[in-house]
């Protein structure tokens, strides 16, 4: 078959190279960009290739930033839970080291969130290195000024006497006035911050603590399925020197509404001659899961306004752990608080490092023989005894 004649100029299908359309096309382009530039000025300046390279590095800056403020995986724990922890900006490495433990040894296979609360606003740099250390949400609070700092109502040449008078005596945190303002905030107001109503359970974490073990179940599902409301791993015995009006105003307050006290208390684990003194004995309370129904309830309440009316926070030293640990003791029955012995756990020189199949399947790396529960200053024992 012959071959039809082609008009001078116009490329045959068969010469047309993919080459050629390209550049076909990028003319008609190139073209078109130059009409529309001359026609209208604008359009030229917000295509030309200095402002497309600006804006890509707006582009890559704006990633950078929702990078450092990443998406969070949605939580698969069953439980209404939350992981909470007071901390200062300047406590971010041990922040850091206690939110890597938590989610390598559990919390990575669960997601719960976590919520961070400061008296002052939390920096950029906190929130950045919390953040890529965990997948699940995090939230940052600030605590209302009334609820952490010391009322206007003390006597402050009162509480100022006794700081003074406790640190000259060396006694830990004697002359603190912040670790006061914490004790009272974690007694009576932790739970009502806002970040923390929609939720029931909370983990209390502390910065710079230690978890041994893999925890293989959840611990706050197994709380909520056996009817538990507080839990712990350490227990010991409380200074003296800074609780000595302490058990004469709580005994004060049960004996104006004895209605609050449970039947199967736990106050022989609180006391050796029926309530008559305190035994000292009380759970550590940097680490807790604990259901914060308690603490919202009506016993607690009342039981707290008492307390802080009495002054004793600031005119003494009066700990979290105490208020929390006769509370916990005394308004429910004691089967309800659960011993956590096998999540390995450490604060400052104090561990329990769970003995035997507890040790070997949590993959534990902390010694058994290491171990605070049957030392000296210890209260395990005790409690061991009291629920046997």
């Amino acid at each position: 078959m012959s071959r039809q004649s082609i008009p001078f100029g116009l490329p045959s299908r068969i010469t047309m190279t993919p080459i050629r359309y390209v550049i076909l096309v990028v003319f008609i382009l190139i073209s078109l960009y130059s009409i529309l530039s001359l026609s209208n000025e604008s359009y030229g300046q917000k295509t030309s290739m200095s402002n497309l390279f600006n804006s890509s590095n707006e582009e890559k800056g704006t990633e950078a930033l929702v990078d450092d403020v990443k998406s969070f995986n949605p939580q698969l724990g069953k439980a209404n839970a939350v992981f909470l922890m007071l901390c200062r900006n300047e406590e971010v490495d041990g922040a850091v080291k206690s939110i890597r433990e938590l989610e390598d040894r559990f919390n990575h296979e669960y997601h719960y969130p976590w919520v961070f609360l400061n008296e002052v606003e939390f920096t950029d740099d906190f929130k950045k290195r919390v953040g890529m250390v965990t997948y699940s949400k995090v939230e940052f609070g600030v605590i209302p000024h009334e609820h952490w700092y010391q009322p206007d109502w003390i006597d402050e040449d009162k509480a100022s006497k006794t700081r003074k008078q406790m640190e000259e005596n060396n006694i830990i945190y004697g002359g603190s006035l912040s670790y006061r303002n914490m004790c009272r905030f974690n007694s009576g107001f932790f739970y009502r911050h806002d970040l923390l109503q929609k939720y029931r359970y909370y983990w209390r974490v502390e910065p710079d603590v230690q978890y041994f073990c893999n925890i293989q179940y959840d611990p706050f599902v197994y709380m909520e399925e056996h009817n538990k409301t507080y839990s712990f791993t350490l227990t010991m015995l409380e200074y003296v020197q800074t609780i000595p009006t302490f058990w004469n105003t709580m005994t004060d307050f049960i004996k104006k509404n004895p209605q609050y006290v449970a039947e199967n208390n736990a106050m022989d684990f609180l006391s050796t001659d029926g309530g008559r003194s305190y035994s000292l004995c009380h759970f550590w309370s940097n680490f807790e899961i604990a259901d914060m129904n308690l603490w919202r309830g009506e016993a607690y309440t009342k039981y707290f306004d008492h307390l802080d009316t009495s002054g004793g926070f600031y005119y003494e030293r009066w700990g979290d752990a105490v208020i929390h640990s006769v509370a916990a003791g005394l308004f429910q029955s004691k089967d309800q608080i659960h011993f956590f012995k096998d999540i390995g756990y450490q604060h400052d020189y104090f561990a329990h490092c769970p003995e035997g199949a507890s040790w070997s399947t949590g993959k534990c790396s902390c010694n058994p023989k290491d171990n605070f529960d049957f030392t000296r200053f210890s209260c395990l024992g005790k409690w061991l005894s009291v629920n046997s």
